[in-house]
C-alpha cells in the first residue's frame, strides 16, 4: 500500500513538472529517479547509507547537471554539440 501511495504521489510530482521542461532536459532529469529512491529508502526505511553510494549518487548527479546545463545553453544533447 505504501509503495503504490509513494509511486502516486511521484508520478503527480512528476507530471505536474513535465510541461515546463524540454523533452531532451527531462529525458536527462529522470535518470534521477534512483537516487531519489535511494535517498527515500534511508528516510523512510532507514536503509544504511556508506560511502560508496553517496560517491554513486554525486557522479550521477553530476553527470545530470552537466547535461542539464549543456542541454539550456542550446548545444542540444552532450556528445552531439
Amino acid at each position: 500500500m505504501s509503495g503504490a501511495a509513494t509511486s502516486g504521489l511521484g508520478y503527480a510530482l512528476w507530471y505536474r513538472v513535465l510541461p515546463q521542461l524540454s523533452p531532451a532536459v527531462a529525458a536527462v532529469v529522470q535518470l534521477s529517479v534512483p537516487i531519489i529512491a535511494i535517498a527515500a529508502g534511508a528516510v523512510l526505511l532507514g536503509e544504511q547509507i556508506n560511502a560508496r553510494l553517496i560517491l554513486g549518487a554525486c557522479l550521477v548527479l553530476g553527470g545530470i547537471a552537466l547535461a542539464v546545463l549543456r542541454l539550456t545553453r542550446g548545444r542540444g544533447f552532450p556528445g552531439k554539440g
